[in-house]
């Protein structure tokens, strides 16, 4: 096995375990015989490099959100806006998944429509600008 198949392992049981909300030895063992049992696709394996970076901008997510959310307390927030961003090249569906995660934990982003011609349509909400 190598490190992008343990890191899809990874990924499905994280996503078993955060849907389930439940750490208990049978739903442990169930999560790891669906993680093993899910079909695995050979050509879309991620790099290991790739994983190594989402992780990565997982550890930096979490402080910014907070930032995000402090500033949302203190400072309104009015104006919305849609915006298009870019799927980073030969994505694998697991790192779409994350690439979708990252950008819909934070408190100022949502990615409302992921489309096939590699784009997020995301959601953002800015401060108003002084007029």
């Amino acid at each position: 096995m190598d490190a992008t198949s343990f890191f899809n392992i990874i990924l499905r049981l994280a996503i078993w375990f955060l849907l389930t909300a439940d750490l208990s030895p049978a739903n442990i063992i169930i999560g790891v015989s669906i993680a093993f049992l899910l079909p695995r696709s050979k050509t879309s394996l991620g790099a290991l490099k790739d994983w190594l970076r989402v992780l990565w901008e997982i550890i930096v997510a979490i402080p910014q959100a907070y930032i995000e959310a402090i500033q949302i307390m203190v400072r309104p927030h009015n104006d919305e806006v849609l915006v298009c961003e870019s799927v980073k090249p030969q994505r694998t569906p697991g790192l779409i998944f994350l690439d979708i995660f990252l950008i819909t934990f934070t408190p100022k982003t949502i990615v409302l429509k992921y489309h096939e011609g590699g784009w997020y349509e995301v959601h953002v909400v800015r401060r108003s600008r002084k007029r």
